[in-house]
């Protein structure tokens, strides 16, 4: 075994190296990668079906078999089909080389109508660039010169958060002077020792019991910057703001489709009676919100094409956030342009303008569809 794949298995508990996976699952592993799939869908009753680019794709026309996808759920998971399925669900990952590369799978095991079933997210090895991934980066490394404060990066499952948050620490490591803690589930991109600085990497379920605990005990490592994995609970949400408070920069994830909706969410994990407290602690917490979406390229067979919105903690931002008028976060987003605030219709305009992606695609993801129209046909 190659010793990056070793290390990639040591930092996973639940990995398994490519020797444990059955055959049929290592054929269909090393055409994913071949394919640069993201994502690999085995249930049974259909083919095997990858995710290239945002659209699935079957592999062939054979339906997998209960039997053959039951080997490849138990070469994931050993242990997890028992005869109880007290356990219906669970994570683990596998590790393949391929063409000298090691290639990394977050794999999610469950049961769909008493049928396993399996789902394998790709986890690039190589922490991406901000170029490859299309991310402005001035507006990186605005994110990453705060002294302290809480950062969100939101947006729907696959918009490629965790590949932002990677490049993110790997541009604050470049200074030397931070120990970041990050507190993930499952750990996705390794940060190499020696590159810059110290980063610890707790893993949920594995070197801690859950995210709140992570931040509970983290703030007795001394920390410079944390990276929570995702805020799920009002726990977690209590620590992060209360760590951003006392002079921690915090990062963390959050699954809306814009800054608004981030806003609103972390404020209604709490109770009502509570909420006016909460805001005001979160107007003098939050630093910047950035929403992703990646949306398919206009040019067939490219990858997909990150569109942001972006919102910092002006003023006027933090004003509606402690009025609790948080329907006028997008008005404050569009009188901050100067302050480096963007609009996603903008950058919809923008890529459309570009080529990058088609204007049905901008008006499919637009706020005001009808403004993207009206552009167009000016273009």
């Amino acid at each position: 075994m190659p010793a990056s794949e070793g290390a990639d298995n040591r930092r996973n508990g639940g990995a398994r190296a490519a020797a444990g996976a059955s055959a049929e699952l290592l054929e269909l592993l090393h055409e994913a990668a071949r394919r640069a799939a993201s994502d690999v869908h085995l249930v049974s009753g259909y083919p095997p079906t990858f995710r290239v680019h945002g659209k699935l794709e079957s592999v062939g026309e054979q339906l997998l078999e209960p039997q053959v996808l039951q080997s490849m759920v138990r070469s994931l998971a050993p242990g997890r089909l028992d005869g109880s399925r007290s356990q219906r669900a669970g994570d683990s990952s596998v590790s393949i080389v391929h063409n000298g590369t090691t290639c990394r799978f977050r794999a999610n095991v469950y049961l769909s109508q008493n049928q396993w079933c399996a789902c394998l997210r790709h986890i690039t090895t190589e922490i991406p660039s901000f170029e490859w991934l299309g991310f402005p980066e001035e507006l990186a490394a605005a994110l990453v010169s705060y002294n302290n404060g809480l950062v969100i990066i939101t947006g729907v499952t696959g918009s490629g958060k965790s590949a932002t948050l990677a490049a993110l620490i790997a541009l604050l490591r470049h200074s030397g002077q931070h120990h970041v803690l990050t507190v993930e589930e499952p750990i996705e991109y390794v940060h190499p020792p020696g590159a810059g600085g110290i980063v610890t990497q707790r893993e949920v379920g594995r070197d801690v019991d859950s995210f709140a605990d992570g931040l509970k005990y983290g703030l007795r490592q001394d920390p410079d910057v944390i990276l929570v994995g995702e805020i799920r609970d009002r726990e977690t949400a209590q620590m992060a703001l209360s760590a951003a408070e006392t002079g921690h920069l915090i990062f963390t994830t959050l699954h809306t489709r814009d800054a608004k909706g981030a806003l609103t969410r972390l404020v209604d994990l709490f109770p009502h009676d509570s909420q006016d407290d909460l805001r005001k602690q979160l107007a003098m917490s939050l630093r910047s919100v950035v929403t992703q979406h990646l949306l398919p390229s206009a040019v067939a067979g490219e990858k997909r094409v990150l569109a942001l919105e972006v919102l910092h903690a002006s003023s006027q931002v933090q004003a509606a956030i402690r009025a609790g008028k948080i329907e006028t976060i997008e008005s404050a987003i569009q009188t901050g342009k100067r302050g480096g605030m963007l609009m996603l219709d903008d950058d919809l305009q923008r890529l459309v303008r570009a080529g990058r992606i088609t204007a049905e695609i901008a008006r499919r993801f637009a706020k005001e569809p009808e403004s993207i129209t009206a552009n167009a046909r000016t273009w």
